[in-house]
């Protein structure tokens, strides 16, 4: 597996793959998947790769039929290696951590697009119990709560425009914030440290499919 961020063809391949085999329940697009990983990342407790998989796509009932092993391979390929990469960042060069936000043309003006992303966090953020978060903390995950909750979209028009780009630059801070929260603090009991995502190697056609789905990778995701 390539180390290093994803090249832009490599973040489309990674989009249009998304699309292909997207349900209502799944991650919809690139943006989303990597609020997805950094929630994963950022959380108190480590969430297996098995657990954040079946959750990409929205329960084993929608893992795909992926059209080949090839196919397969890369998307866990490239899923992994933008998962590391925003670990590294994270953790040793928070300066160079940007989230992947979306973007929308509208009458030939680019317009960028938060929603996708934060609705990815929250999504990886039920994958673990945050509900020690500290007072002091909890606004900083409001601030991606504003744009990941259907509940909040009334608050969000409401908001002024220069109101809403300040709540828009308020998610990378406090992206950054909980992810030093949870780095910093010290675990509880036999729990493992955040460690980053590695995939090195392919599971054998015998062995456990990554997927989670308790099969063989041979009856499951190889096919």
């Amino acid at each position: 597996m390539n180390q290093g961020p994803l090249t832009e063809n490599e973040l489309n391949w990674l989009d249009d793959t998304l699309e292909k085999y997207r349900s209502e329940a799944s991650i919809q697009d690139v943006a989303e998947l990597d609020g997805l990983l950094t929630a994963v990342l950022s959380g108190p407790t480590m969430v297996e790769p098995s657990r954040w998989l079946v959750a990409l796509w929205g329960g084993e009932k929608h893992i795909p039929r992926w059209h080949s092993e090839r196919e397969m391979s890369r998307f866990m390929d490239l899923a992994f290696q933008h998962m590391n990469d925003i670990a590294d960042r994270l953790a040793d060069y928070p300066e160079q951590f940007e989230p992947l936000f979306g973007t929308r043309t509208m009458e030939g003006t680019e317009f960028t697009v938060v929603e996708e992303w934060c609705f990815g966090y929250l999504r990886g953020v039920g994958l673990s119990d945050w509900s020690s978060l500290p007072d002091a903390l909890q606004p900083a995950l409001e601030a991606i709560r504003l744009h990941g909750s259907e509940a909040n979209f009334p608050r969000v028009e409401a908001l002024s425009p220069e109101a809403f780009a300040d709540s828009m630059e308020a998610i990378r801070p406090a992206a950054l914030a909980l992810h030093d929260y949870w780095l910093t603090l010290p675990p509880s009991g036999n729990e493992a440290p955040q460690t980053p995502a590695v995939a090195d190697a392919k599971p054998g056609r015998n062995d456990p499919c990554l997927c989670g789905s308790g099969k063989k990778y041979k009856q499951c995701c190889l096919h």
